[in-house]
């Protein structure tokens, strides 16, 4: 009996450089423009119909619900050391407007009232996050051929985060990389490819289907909590997909990807022509929703646990009108 091939990726991309010309390729080959109409502002969560929600719901069986998200804090990942710019990005900013001391004190108490408030003050995608359909240009344009000039400084009239407050919820399918190819976690440079998502599927008995959100564990956060170190996180050299998935991801016509990583696909790029190629489709291109900076470690303990890799997901964006991302609390119901 013949043996299967060894997978032949080890921190670096197996294949030539991308060029430009690939991009351009990609970008005519996987466009969903005008797929669900000229006015479409969603993009692939157009995917997950009614009957994959109802279904997403019967695989409730222990009840048991994991937060996949981050705290919001100054203990995140942005602001660490990093050889990139930050952006703009830092990690929250928490204030009290009214304390226990302050009822305590009497200060406030010509409100008849004792209580408490307080106040954030954030980027929207500084921790575990959504990417919203306007975040990433493709030349001039966003996703579905609308003008980039359509965000302004006032927000994102086309593809504004808030139009998908009634999605992210369906089937989710976690494919554990890192476990199946044996590690704790993967290496920075780890090009995940389609022979790897296969391998994964098959290894932990799962079906990638028409409308899931899937979620690929790299174990990126981990390591960083492991080494109580963002240190490089934000805009470093990481794990990810490699940029050939996006044709996999397009015929799966899954509705969401989501990873543990600040940016998805592997870094350093596998071009030098452009920053973070895979967004360029993922994004404008293809309308694909795409979650960052996830926390997938207790989720894929307990996967690995029940041997389920297939769970109901709940995790919408905050409806912040013309935001262009947004932070979340998704949870995986077991």
């Amino acid at each position: 009996m013949a043996t299967k091939p060894a997978i032949r990726n080890t921190t670096a991309p197996r294949h030539r450089k991308l060029t430009m010309k690939d991009i351009r390729a990609a970008a005519k080959r996987l466009s969903n423009w005008g797929r669900w109409g000229k006015d479409d502002e969603i993009g692939t969560l157009n995917y997950v119909s009614a009957e994959n929600i109802v279904e997403a719901a019967q695989l409730v069986r222990k009840g048991k619900v994991m937060s996949l998200a981050l705290n919001y804090d100054q203990y995140g990942p942005q602001g660490a050391k990093s050889k990139y710019p930050a952006l703009g990005r830092f990690n929250p900013i928490h204030c009290m407007l009214r304390t226990g001391t302050d009822a305590y004190s009497g200060v406030l108490d010509k409100r008849k009232i004792r209580g408490t408030d307080d106040l954030i003050i954030m980027p929207l995608q500084c921790g575990t996050q959504w990417d919203g359909l306007g975040h990433i240009l493709y030349g001039d344009h966003m996703y579905n051929g609308f003008d980039c000039r359509t965000v302004t400084s006032a927000g994102a009239e086309k593809g504004g985060i808030e139009k998908t407050k009634e999605k992210m919820v369906g089937r989710g399918v976690l494919l554990d990389v890192a476990r199946a190819m044996g590690r704790r976690w993967l290496p920075d440079g780890f090009a995940v490819t389609n022979e790897i998502l296969d391998l994964a599927a098959a290894k932990q008995k799962v079906e990638v289907k028409r409308g899931d959100y899937l979620f690929v564990r790299t174990g990126h956060v981990e390591r960083c909590l492991d080494k109580k170190s963002w240190d490089g996180f934000s805009g470093g050299d990481a794990p990810g997909l490699a940029f050939e998935t996006l044709d996999w991801l397009h015929k799966k016509q899954v509705a969401a990807i989501v990873t543990d990583t600040w940016g998805v696909e592997v870094r350093p790029n596998e071009t030098d022509e452009a920053n973070q190629p895979w967004h360029w489709i993922a994004i404008p291109i293809m309308g694909l929703s795409v979650g960052e900076i996830f926390n997938l470690g207790e989720l894929a303990k307990d996967c690995a646990a029940d041997r389920r890799y297939e769970f109901m997901f709940v995790g919408p964006a905050l409806p912040i009108t013309g935001a262009v991302g947004s932070p979340v609390n998704p949870l995986a119901i077991k």
